[in-house]
């Protein structure tokens, strides 16, 4: 079984906002590393080499977005695509919105567990009832996503995928991360609260917050997708 992470960035701005020191990017794609989520893309624009060198050193590819008339649902399935390419046999996808900073990666651990138990529902962190982000898509919804129109933001891609039949579980991880974004300084997050066990029936260990440790590896990377599959569909 394999979940890739799909970090997406509307702007560059967003790619690169403080998260606690580190690029926003960067931080995302270390806890979602850390979670256990392979491959991980980003999803941006990069004029001049920014985002290639605030992810240096990390295991992640970085692609082109899909022309931006075409919507968010372009972008997600952009990622998408990148990470099936990356890894033969992903069968699904964490999008995860560049905002969502300060998700823990015991979050991406359970929604990968929870994968493994139903393999084709989309799976939506809540917290106090708020469904949040990363949602874990299979790729089994590529098709739909795909037809989703331009115009559609980001939570009307997921209810147009739930309308089109994509069984849809919202599950409570604790993780005020997932509905908080970056706009609230980490400091004044609410208390993660669990869960104590893991939600899919089984031990494990929880993911080492990777974030929360500098970088001590040669700087090589990130891997740079293809440019022209950004087009490919117009």
């Amino acid at each position: 079984m394999t979940v890739a992470a799909v970090v997406l960035a509307a702007s560059l701005e967003s790619a690169l906002a403080d998260a606690d020191g580190s690029p926003a990017v960067r931080r995302i794609s270390d806890v979602a590393g850390s979670g256990g989520a392979s491959p991980i893309v980003v999803v941006s624009f990069d004029p001049d080499g920014t985002v290639a060198t605030a992810l240096a050193g990390a295991p992640v590819t970085l692609a082109e977005p899909a022309p931006a008339e075409r919507g968010p649902a372009a972008q997600m399935a952009r990622g998408a695509e990148v990470a099936g390419a990356e890894i033969t046999g992903t069968d699904a996808v964490l999008l995860w919105p560049a905002r969502m900073t300060w998700v823990g990666p015991e979050t991406i651990t359970s929604l990968i567990e929870l994968h493994g138990t139903s393999p084709d529902a989309l799976l939506r962190p809540v917290w106090h009832g708020d469904p949040g982000w990363p949602v874990l898509v299979p790729l089994t919804a590529l098709a739909a996503l795909r037809s989703v129109g331009p115009d559609r933001m980001p939570p009307d891609v997921l209810a147009d995928l739930i309308a089109a039949g994509i069984p849809d579980r919202l599950v409570d991880l604790g993780d005020p991360g997932v509905a908080i974004d970056g706009r609230t300084p980490r400091s004044e997050l609410p208390a993660y609260v669990g869960p104590e066990h893991p939600v899919a029936g089984h031990t494990h260990e929880w993911g080492a917050a990777q974030a929360e440790e500098p970088d001590d590896g040669p700087l090589e990377g990130p891997t740079l997708a293809p440019f022209g599959q950004a087009a490919e569909a117009d």
